[in-house]
């Protein structure tokens, strides 16, 4: 069972940086890959502290990152960001 992709305003801010950047297709995959299974392996994932303390990232490049949380009992992932998290 897939799971549903829920943005925030900010992320779909950062869509547009992203299409405008050429890296549409690395954070489209990225997107698919969390719809069937958040926690799966490899891309590597890393659990964040400090303000997103609960949310997970995934790189897009070097400086960028996709930030989501897992709703466990809803099925849902939150995209909070897509550009970088350190702004």
């Amino acid at each position: 069972m897939s799971w549903r992709l829920v943005y925030t305003r900010q992320a779909q801010k950062d869509a547009k940086k992203l299409a405008a950047s050429g890296l549409r297709p690395k954070a489209e995959s990225l997107l698919a890959l969390l719809a069937e299974d958040p926690c799966r392996r490899p891309p590597p994932f890393e659990r964040l502290v400090g303000d997103l303390a609960g949310a997970c990232s995934r790189r897009i490049n070097i400086q960028h990152r996709l930030v989501y949380q897992v709703l466990e009992e809803e099925r849902v992932v939150k995209i909070l960001r897509m550009w970088t998290h350190f702004e």
